[in-house]
């Protein structure tokens, strides 16, 4: 990706269209906006879950962290994190959105519910996967260059992460396709691929994890499962429907996210042969945070004014909705030499892909740097000629940078 000239971005232009986002990433646009207008009113259409005319986006990295770490002063609760939902959502469903997922609520209630979820991702958590993650993904490599060639999202991006989430949540490995279907039906609703109702998908994921949470709650065994529901934090641990919304969570934040960040590194690599030559020979571990930023999975979130304030130079309205742009964040020119450069020795790399900091900083970035370090020397062992046969086809999404479909040749 060369840096891109600024483009004027006329009144009324919608940064949450899905068809923009299924076309591209508005990396000109962005540009222009961090120069020009940081703080720009970006309209919406009604009956997308939001009636209000539309929501301030911020575009510079100093004031998407601002907002990321004021959670009294900037709330997720009151509107949810994400900016834009299907055509028609009712008042119920936003309703569940809001007070059961763990990404839409506020401190305290939140630092409670995490305090008792984080025990699956504590840094010892996590290493006790890696021998067998790496197992898994030289597996999923040596797999795919037998194939010779297919589609990377589906033979190789999608599969670790999967498989991570299956081992870690308890679920068994020949459930993980389902849970592949059923996130993407979950957050395909601009998709004209995916044809299952969201609401059907969630309650398809909710419905299997309660029931997994009850199994365990009667039969513990040695899993994160078992500690979630029969946890001891503050008097209690995870009820089965709290389990179950966190499940649904973990379907987006740890298989969507993840995914999509391998099919975009992978994408880079290909565009920059010679950081892929680096790459093999020195495998930096500053590589996979350079990946997070330069795929960006989740384009932007929201938060919610709680108070009249001010952000970039701009009044702020108590209710109005602001959008953390963090694929324009994490491209600023005040904070990043060469943002436009994919470069996987970037050090430092202050990069806002795993949202920031503050309360809803990502349970599992640690569990996502594992991955894609993994895979990426999987296959730089396994299948180091791979080469794309055709573009990418994204993903039509108003807040996911993602790729449906990649086709390669393996060897």
């Amino acid at each position: 990706m060369t840096a891109p000239s600024p483009r004027p971005v006329p009144d009324g232009f919608d940064f949450t269209d899905p068809d923009l986002i299924a076309d591209r990433v508005p990396h000109a646009e962005f540009a222009e906006l961090r120069r020009t207008r940081p703080v720009y009113w970006n309209p919406q259409p009604p009956g997308h879950g939001f009636d209000d005319g539309g929501l301030w986006i911020l575009t510079r990295h100093a004031d998407v962290r601002t907002a990321s770490v004021d959670s009294r002063l900037f709330s997720t609760h009151a509107n949810t994190a994400v900016v834009r939902y299907f055509q028609g959502i009712d008042a119920d469903a936003m309703d569940v959105q809001r007070n059961h997922l763990l990404i839409n609520i506020d401190p305290p209630d939140h630092t409670k519910l995490r305090k008792i979820v984080q025990r699956g991702f504590t840094p010892r958590a996590i290493g006790r996967m890696s021998d067998a993650l790496a197992e898994r993904a030289d597996r999923i490599a040596a797999r795919a260059a037998d194939k010779g060639g297919g589609d990377f999202v589906t033979d190789v991006a999608m599969e670790l992460p999967l498989q991570a989430i299956a081992d870690l949540i308890g679920v068994p490995q020949r459930d993980r396709g389902r849970l592949f279907a059923w996130s993407n039906e979950m957050l395909g609703y601009d998709e004209p691929e995916y044809t299952v109702d969201p609401a059907v998908a969630s309650a398809q994921i909710l419905e299997y994890a309660m029931a997994l949470a009850a199994d365990r709650r009667e039969a513990p065994r040695r899993d994160i499962v078992s500690a979630l529901v029969n946890a001891d934090v503050d008097g209690r641990g995870l009820t089965d429907d709290e389990f179950g919304f966190f499940v649904i969570l973990l379907a987006v934040a740890g298989n969507e996210t993840t995914r999509n960040a391998i099919t975009h590194g992978m994408l880079a690599f290909l565009d920059h042969p010679g950081q892929w030559e680096r790459f093999r020979r020195e495998r930096p571990a500053t590589a996979a945070d350079e990946v997070v930023r330069w795929a960006t999975p989740v384009i932007a979130f929201q938060r919610t004014a709680t108070d009249d304030t001010e952000i970039g130079g701009v009044p702020v309205e108590k209710g109005r909705r602001v959008g953390l742009y963090y694929s324009s964040a994490n491209f600023d020119e005040e904070v990043f030499t060469d943002p436009f450069a994919f470069d996987i020795g970037r050090d430092p790399n202050p990069h806002l892909g795993f949202g920031g900091t503050g309360a809803h900083y990502c349970l599992g970035a640690n569990l996502a740097r594992m991955e894609i370090g993994l895979i990426f020397n999987a296959i730089a062992d396994r299948m180091p000629g791979l080469r794309a046969l055709g573009p990418p086809e994204r993903f039509r999404s108003s807040w996911i940078n993602g790729v449906k479909h990649l086709p390669v040749r393996y060897r």
